[in-house]
């Protein structure tokens, strides 16, 4: 096989990407990582300099990794601040580095991409050694896989790369027919909360409407983003998405884009932004034009539970951090990401810090779990969450 950079999407064929096994993740289709380059959420002025790692064969492509050179480390959610600044107390350059991952989004997924009807571990490995080529040839500090799922763990682990763990919060689809069944498992306690939170909601007048892509009109759309520009701002920074992001992915990606709408006397007054497809819905932006009592937890998280239910889909990543989510029933769930750092030196202190990181995550999850709302899904003291 032959390995090549890509310094755009547009250089490799849509249908060939889109054909790669673990495409069928929204955040990972052409036309995604397509729409982030022509609205300038990425490229060089970004710190985002698109770097698509591929190999062909006599088929066409036959493997590829969303891949990018970044010259800082914002919108990963795979903190390396620190790591820098190690680099820099010793007169070392830590940027530009390869980070393998979808930016601005910390959903786990497929990141070694393979055509199927291909070794599908053989040809990941070769993948992973054209993407060391790739940094070794640029003089690349370190290679950053980012989110990866258990497949990409275990081959980037066989590889000699150090795997970090974190902890998120998911929701799993355990075939509830409704969502009064779903509370129905939950304590009394949590589940009398729960009905009490999405009680105030509707007494405050307000009803949801769902929107796929193709139903958000232009109009829709700038209310939309307005409330969720807004979020942003109030943390001090623009979003990484532009307006005219949404405007395109409204247009390529259908239905894989879902709007939850929150209407008061048929005026939207709050909206929950998703992903989806049949295995997965992925929560990323909200906003709200006001402050109304539990309306976010509504919005963003008993919304999008009811959706997974009504739809039959597996599970619902809501996203990073935020311990509320687990009386809401999502539970804690360790996130991978692998590393590759040229520098011995920092290799080794880096594995080190990275053992006693990964024991501390294990503690938290261990014990968050003990709070979630199940009746019978407290954590056995030998629970493995990996």
């Amino acid at each position: 096989m032959r390995s090549d950079c890509k310094g755009s999407i547009d250089e490799i064929d849509a249908c060939a990407w889109n054909a790669l096994r673990g495409t069928h993740v929204p955040f990972l289709r052409h036309e995604f990582l397509a729409a982030l380059e022509h609205t300038g959420c990425v490229g060089a002025a970004t710190g985002w300099q698109p770097s698509y790692v591929t190999l062909t064969d006599e088929r066409g492509l036959a493997a590829a990794a969303p891949a990018y050179v970044k010259s800082h480390s914002y919108g990963e959610f795979v903190f390396d601040f620190s790591w820098a600044q190690a680099y820099t107390r010793v007169g070392r350059r830590y940027y530009p580095k390869l980070v393998v991952a979808v930016p601005f989004t910390p959903a786990t997924g497929a990141r070694l991409l393979v055509r199927p009807d291909l070794d599908q571990a053989a040809t990941a490995r070769a993948l992973i050694e054209a993407l060391a080529g790739r940094a070794r040839d640029a003089g690349l500090s370190s290679t950053h896989a980012l989110f990866v799922d258990g497949a990409g763990r275990e081959a980037f682990q066989s590889a000699g790369w150090l795997l970090r763990r974190d902890c998120q919060f998911h929701w799993t689809n355990r075939g509830y027919p409704s969502f009064e069944a779903y509370l129905e498992s939950f304590t009394a306690e949590k589940r009398k909360k729960a009905r009490r939170e999405r009680r105030r909601v509707a007494e405050a007048g307000i009803v949801f409407e769902t929107r796929l892509g193709p139903e958000l009109d232009e109009a829709l759309l700038d209310q939309v983003y307005a409330f969720h520009r807004d979020t942003f701002l109030r943390h001090g920074h623009e979003p990484y998405l532009t307006r005219a992001f949404f405007a395109e992915i409204v247009r390529t990606l259908g239905d894989a884009l879902m709007v939850k709408l929150a209407v008061v006397a048929r005026r939207p007054v709050a909206a929950a932004v998703f992903f989806w497809c049949p295995a997965a819905l992925y929560g990323r932006y909200w906003g709200a034009e006001a402050d109304h009592h539990s309306l976010h937890f509504e919005a963003c998280y008993h919304q999008g539970i009811e959706f997974c239910i009504e739809h039959g889909i597996e599970r619902f990543e809501p996203g990073t951090q935020g311990e509320h989510k687990v009386s809401r029933g999502f539970e804690p769930t360790l996130t991978w990401s692998a590393h590759a750092i040229t520098d011995a030196r920092f290799r080794e202190a880096i594995r080190d810090y990275l053992e006693r990181e990964g024991e501390a995550v294990d503690t938290y999850a261990a014990e968050v779990r003990t709070h979630v709302p199940y009746r019978e899904r407290r954590a056995r003291p030998d629970e493995d969450l990996r």
